[in-house]
């Protein structure tokens, strides 16, 4: 079979460079084209996967004519997600779009609405999808080893969204303070600000978590730093028929958790009627309490299986067996996570606990 035609749209987010090393890296998949306005952006791209100009546009009509991509990976600011996948969705590709879903409720529906019609496949890449301990924590769950779930905690955060590049590459404090006043992060129309960057992550794991389930009413409190129109730490709080969950996100942890676990610990605590687990993110395993034995117990994290070890491989399985991706990637879960989202920004501007948005 010839090789699936991949093109990468926009560098807004640093993730592109991630997500291309591994269709480089695909034995059945190559890099036909990349897009964004600035070509500076695309330079890293073109020097580590060696692409010639005739795979690099500045124009995203011409590249996606020109590449005739197969499946394209969104790494757009927030803000712009919905008009990107109508674009795309008018080409006939399939779209992975890089976490967040949406900057709402309402472009995500758009979203879902443009790629409908196509019967092209729509996913949504939340990278902590790709953690064996938290992939290990929901078998476990599935397996009735802590009985009925009824409490998802999740810390999530990093030293902050202008600190590192494509393949975790550092920059100096100096450069991330430079770079605040003209980065997208940091804009509220871009659809900056930890809450959108971060909230998703445990809302739609915690989805997953509760089989789908979502919660009644939602509580958010964000952080208001003078000069900052973004927030940088949000609280949210969850309630469910079943019970309370919080979500916590944080642009300023200590460290970033992927070279060294902060205090608090990025990842998430799960409470169920017969026990509870702990997964944090990267970690080996994950650890266990259980009525039967109550003293924590280390157990590690399962292998993911070949074909689900990364988001290339897997939605190329998808499109190959024609099946729609399943568990956080699944535009409907997310969705659900997106109500979240938007009910505790508002609950944050209203100051006040809102009903789940519809």
């Amino acid at each position: 079979m010839a090789p699936f035609r991949i093109a990468g749209i926009s560098f807004d987010h640093m993730h592109m460079g991630d997500l291309l090393r591994l269709v480089h890296e695909h034995p059945g998949a190559e890099i036909a084209g990349i897009f964004d306005p600035n070509p500076a952006r695309m330079a890293h791209s073109v020097e580590a996967f060696g692409l010639p100009e005739d795979r690099v546009f500045t124009d995203f009509d011409t590249c996606m004519r020109t590449a005739r991509p197969d499946l394209a990976i969104l790494c757009a600011a927030t803000a712009d997600h919905a008009t990107y996948a109508e674009r795309i969705a008018a080409y006939g590709a399939h779209l992975l779009v890089e976490k967040p879903f949406a900057a709402s409720v309402e472009d995500a529906r758009r979203m879902i609405a443009a790629m409908a019609p196509t019967g092209r496949l729509l996913a949504i890449n939340w990278p902590l999808a790709w953690v064996e301990s938290h992939v290990t924590a929901k078998r476990l769950i599935d397996d009735g080893v802590i009985g009925q779930l009824f409490e998802v905690h999740h810390y999530g955060g990093n030293r902050g969204p202008l600190y590192h590049l494509a393949d975790k590459v550092e920059v100096s404090p100096e450069e991330v303070e430079r770079q605040k006043p003209s980065s997208w992060w940091y804009k509220r129309a871009s659809g900056g600000g930890s809450l959108l960057d971060y909230l998703g992550y445990g809302a739609t794991l915690g989805t997953w978590y509760m089989d789908g389930e979502a919660p009644l009413e939602v509580t958010c409190v964000v952080d208001e730093t003078p000069g900052i129109e973004v927030d940088q730490h949000s609280i949210t709080v969850c309630r469910y028929a079943r019970g309370l969950s919080k979500m916590e996100t944080r642009w300023g942890t200590f460290t970033d958790p992927w070279t060294v676990q902060p205090q608090p610990k990025c990842g998430f605590v799960v409470v169920g009627t017969d026990g509870t687990i702990s997964s944090y993110d990267y970690e080996d395993h994950v650890t266990v309490q259980t009525r039967a034995r109550p003293e924590p117990m280390p157990v590690p994290a399962t292998s993911l299986p070949k074909g689900r070890q990364n988001p290339i491989e897997y939605i190329l399985g998808c499109i190959e067996r024609g099946e729609p991706p399943s568990g956080p990637l699944d535009p409907a879960l997310s969705l659900t996570a997106q109500r979240i989202v938007d009910t505790a920004a508002r609950s944050a501007r209203e100051k006040r606990t809102l009903g789940l948005l519809p």
